[in-house]
């Protein structure tokens, strides 16, 4: 079992489509989105960009946290971001590099 798991939004630009998850390998799984390497939404409208995430320990938490995310409306959702990332960088070299 992983030791923490991660809730994540993907998007495609600032207040593009949004795409929620859950991982217990973050860089792994935000390279697969990166590179296309699975098919399904994310690819379809190339969601290549890492703009929020919460790190959890308890992974029942990240997946009801995710499945709350999930039910947001969209403005609920916009506003999670801009008020951690408000200029919705790529959070990427980050997570790799710490």
């Amino acid at each position: 079992m992983p030791e923490r798991m991660h809730v994540y939004i993907m998007t495609n630009r600032p207040r593009g489509t949004l795409y929620i998850g859950v991982t217990g390998d973050l860089i792994n799984r935000i390279w697969q989105h990166r590179i296309h390497a699975l098919g399904g939404f994310t690819d379809r409208y190339n969601l290549e960009s890492l703009v929020y995430l919460e790190p959890h320990q308890a992974p029942a938490v990240a997946i009801q946290r995710e499945k709350s995310l999930k039910r947001w409306r969209r403005n609920w959702k916009i506003a999670l971001i801009e008020k951690a990332n408000p200029e919705w960088r790529d959070l990427w070299e980050e997570i790799c590099s710490g």
